[in-house]
């Protein structure tokens, strides 16, 4: 692997995290799956990444979109990127290698060609070009679950791959697979939504120390009227915790950090947007909800429409 290919894999689009592409360049070769290239280790906020040959790679995660305004551009591996094409950006898979994707709320399942760097986001796992989403049936979801496994496909299918052609697809994953990595993928930690819970303790915390406090001065000051300290007890008691409970739960369906992304799919899903504390992270969301069971059967609702990433938060 030559220099110019390790500083390719390291190289940012600048959209949002995405996946690598550099300025266009007049020698970008005809797509080839030689030479194979790996390139060095690098790192998304506190995570490292090595690329690595994993022949049997089997995983479950999210997949994005990186859209055709990269069209011309080269990839990781030197290759001038198409959106139309079924192609795809991974973080440690060989370049090229073959991927057999498959939606976990469908079961459809693509093969896909990989020929490029990123997502440069810990949130996802792959993205894809406009052409192997909409062949996933996803284009319009922004952001879906996942499963992603290496395989080695016929070579006429690698070359209408490499041609920019779709391959055949692939027999629909049986529902009761399509169960076992729905819950792998729920069990995942996912540090997008570790964002969100610093800011629980807040309201909690005063909110009983407001109560604790007023309540004792106001029983020993009044002792010769009974009845007047009773009403203004019941008063502070009935305020407070209608104040910390109400719109305190939200369900969160996915996040960005390209702000149009997330505006797209909340306003397909009638959501709202909410930008992280940083403001790198645009956070499609259903909610405020009174409680806990309202949010609870939003988040099962979601689910049930294909976004089986949606969490359940409180703020």
């Amino acid at each position: 692997m030559t220099s110019t290919a390790a500083l390719l894999a390291l190289a940012s689009c600048g959209g949002g995290g995405g996946a690598v592409a550099t300025a266009n360049s007049a020698s970008v070769e005809r797509a080839s799956d030689y030479p194979v290239m790996l390139g060095e280790s690098f790192t998304i906020g506190a995570t490292k990444y090595s690329p690595e040959d994993v022949a049997l790679y089997d995983d479950v995660g999210i997949a994005g979109i990186y859209g055709s305004e990269l069209n011309g551009k080269t990839t990781a591996n030197g290759e001038a990127f198409s959106g139309s094409s079924i192609s795809a950006a991974h973080k440690t898979l060989p370049m090229p290698s073959y991927v057999e994707i498959t939606a976990l709320d469908t079961g459809r399942t693509i093969l896909v060609r990989i020929n490029d760097r990123g997502p440069m986001t810990n949130d996802r796992l792959i993205d894809l070009s406009e052409g192997a989403a909409r062949q996933l049936g996803i284009v319009d979801k922004g952001t879906t679950g996942v499963r992603v496994r290496r395989v080695n496909p016929p070579e006429n299918e690698k070359s209408a791959l490499r041609a920019g052609q779709a391959a055949t697809l692939r027999m629909d994953t049986p529902e009761s697979l399509l169960k076992v990595l729905r819950d792998k993928l729920a069990k995942q930690a996912k540090p997008i939504i570790a964002v969100a819970p610093p800011e629980n303790p807040a309201p909690v915390v005063p909110v009983t120390k407001e109560v604790a406090k007023p309540t004792k001065p106001v029983i020993a000051a009044k002792k010769e009227d009974a009845k007047p300290p009773a009403v203004a007890d019941k008063t502070k008691t009935e305020v407070k915790p209608k104040t910390a409970t109400r719109g305190s739960y939200v369900v969160q369906l996915a996040a960005f950090a390209s702000r149009p992304n997330a505006d797209a799919l909340a306003k397909k899903l009638n959501a709202s947007v909410a930008p992280s504390g940083d403001g790198k992270l645009f956070r499609v969301r259903f909610g405020p909800f009174a409680n806990e069971k309202e949010a609870q059967a939003a988040l099962a609702d979601a689910k049930k429409k294909g976004y089986p990433q949606a969490r359940l938060l409180r703020e």
